[in-house]
C-alpha cells in the first residue's frame, strides 16, 4: 500500500505543509512532522512542499493473516426489527467460515436491544457483540463507525459482511476506509480459499461480466451483500455467548446533529413478495400495464418492471428489478415482454420458479426458466387470467 513519507533531511519545518492539508493530516510533533490517518492522499502538500521533501512510495508490509480470524456479520437493527438481511449474512458466514475453520460474530448496534441478540444465538452465532446506549437509537453513521471500528481493532475478524441496505452501503466504506483496506460492493457470491482470502463475485462492466475480486494484502475483508441472494441461516441450538461493550464518552461524539425524523410513507416492498410479475419492454405502452397489475393481483402478488420502463416513467423505482434496482428470490415469477440481459437475470435468476413469456422463441431469458410460453403476451395474459379465475371460481363453488 502507499504512503505518505516526509524526508527529515531535507524539511526546513516551514509549516507550509501544515498549512496546506485540506484534511489536517499532518502534525509537527517535537519538530517531526508526521502524517496521520486522516491523509487522503491527494498530493497537495507534495506539489507546496518549496524543500520537495515530501513523496510517495509504497509501504513494504507484511500482513500476517493468522491474527485475523473469526468473520463478523452487521446484525442491522432499526425501531426493534432486524433487517432480514442479516440471516442471509449469518447463512453464508457460516458456510465460510466452515471451510477454514473460523468463528462467526455478530455486531449489533442500537438504543435498547431487548431480546435481539439472545435471538441471534439461535442461528449459529458464536458470539454476539451489543453496543448500547440511547445516541445510538438513531442511525448516526459517524458513531455507528465508531462502534464498528472499536470492535474490529479488538477481535480482528478476517471477513466483515454488511448487507447492501441504505444503512449498510452508507456505513461499511466509511469503516473500512478508516481500516484503510479493501471492499467489494453489491456480491452476489462469496467464498473463501484456504489461506482465508475472501473471494467476492459481482457483477461489472454493466453486468457483462462476473468479476472475481480478492484483497490479499489487506485485512479486515469487507464486502457487501444484496438482499434476497444467498440463503437464510437455519434456527438451532444456542451456543454462543453475548458480550455487552463499554461505550468510551469519545466514540458517542459527532459532526452530524439530527435535527428531526420525517418518516417515508409506507412502500410496496417487491423484494418480499413471494409472487411477481414484470413488465418488459414487450409493452407497448405505459396503459398497457394495467394487464400485468391485473395478473399480479390474481395471484396474490405484486407487479414489478424492469429498468427501461422505469426510466420511461412508467413504474416507479422501487418496482425496479435489476443491478440498479432490487433483488428478488421469490417463488414465483412470470415475466412478460423480458428479454433476460444479465442486468436483470443476475438479480431474479434464484426465485424457486421462473415463468417466460416472450414472442421471441431465442430470448436468453428461456435459458433460465423453468416454464417459457412464445407468443405474443396481448394473447397470453388474458387467456392466463381467464384460467386463474375459471379456477377460482371452481374451487369458490
Amino acid at each position: 500500500m502507499a504512503g505518505l513519507f516526509i524526508d527529515k533531511n531535507k524539511c526546513t519545518l516551514c509549516g507550509v505543509c501544515l498549512d496546506t492539508c485540506p484534511f489536517g493530516a499532518l502534525h509537527n510533533n517535537e519538530g517531526t512532522i508526521e502524517v496521520d490517518a486522516g491523509c487522503k492522499m491527494c498530493r497537495i502538500c507534495i506539489k507546496k512542499c518549496p524543500e520537495q521533501a515530501i513523496f510517495i512510495k509504497e509501504e513494504e508490509k507484511i500482513l500476517d493473516k493468522g491474527k485475523w480470524k473469526g468473520i463478523l456479520v452487521y446484525a442491522e437493527y432499526f425501531e426493534g426489527k432486524v433487517h432480514p438481511v442479516t440471516y442471509e449474512l449469518i447463512g453464508i458466514a457460516q458456510k465460510l467460515a466452515g471451510k477454514v475453520k473460523m468463528p462467526v460474530y455478530c455486531i449489533l448496534i442500537g438504543g435498547s436491544s431487548g431480546n435481539v441478540p439472545g435471538d441471534l444465538r439461535e442461528y449459529g452465532v458464536d458470539r454476539v457483540f451489543v453496543y448500547e446506549n440511547e445516541k445510538l437509537l438513531r442511525f448516526c453513521v459517524d458513531i455507528y463507525a465508531n462502534m464498528f471500528e472499536n470492535l474490529i481493532n479488538e477481535i480482528k475478524p478476517s471477513v466483515v459482511l454488511v448487507g447492501s441496505t441504505s444503512i449498510g452501503r452508507s456505513l461499511a466504506p466509511r469503516v473500512a476506509a478508516r481500516l484503510r483496506t479493501g471492499l467489494t460492493a453489491d456480491c452476489t457470491t462469496l467464498d473463501i480459499r484456504e489461506n482465508t482470502d475472501l473471494v467476492q463475485i459481482r457483477p461489472a462492466f454493466g453486468g457483462n461480466i462476473m468479476a472475481q475480486i480478492i484483497t490479499p494484502e489487506s485485512r479486515p475483508q469487507f464486502a457487501t451483500v444484496r438482499y434476497k441472494v444467498m440463503d437464510r441461516a437455519e434456527k438451532q441450538a444456542p451456543h454462543g455467548g453475548i458480550v455487552y461493550k463499554k461505550i468510551k464518552e469519545e466514540m458517542l461524539e459527532s459532526g452530524i446533529e439530527v435535527i428531526n425524523v420525517i418518516k417515508k410513507g409506507e412502500t410496496v416492498s417487491i423484494t418480499d413478495s413471494e409472487v411477481l410479475v414484470v413488465a418488459g419492454q414487450g409493452i407497448k405502452g405505459k396503459k398497457d400495464l394495467h394487464l400485468i397489475k391485473k395478473l399480479a393481483h390474481l395471484l396474490g402478488g405484486e407487479y414489478a418492471a424492469t429498468r427501461p420502463l422505469v426510466e420511461k416513467g412508467w413504474a416507479d423505482y422501487t418496482r425496479q428489478i435489476g443491478l440498479s434496482g432490487r433483488t428478488v428470490k421469490p417463488k414465483l415469477i412470470i415475466t412478460c415482454g423480458v428479454s433476460g440481459a444479465i442486468q436483470f437475470t443476475a438479480c431474479m435468476d434464484s426465485s424457486e420458479c421462473i415463468v417466460a413469456i416472450n414472442s421471441d422463441k431465442n430470448a436468453p431469458i428461456f435459458k433460465i426458466a423453468q416454464y417459457g410460453i412464445t407468443g405474443d403476451l396481448y394473447e397470453i395474459i388474458p387467456r392466463l387470467m381467464d384460467l386463474i379465475e375459471r379456477r377460482k371460481s371452481n374451487e369458490v363453488q
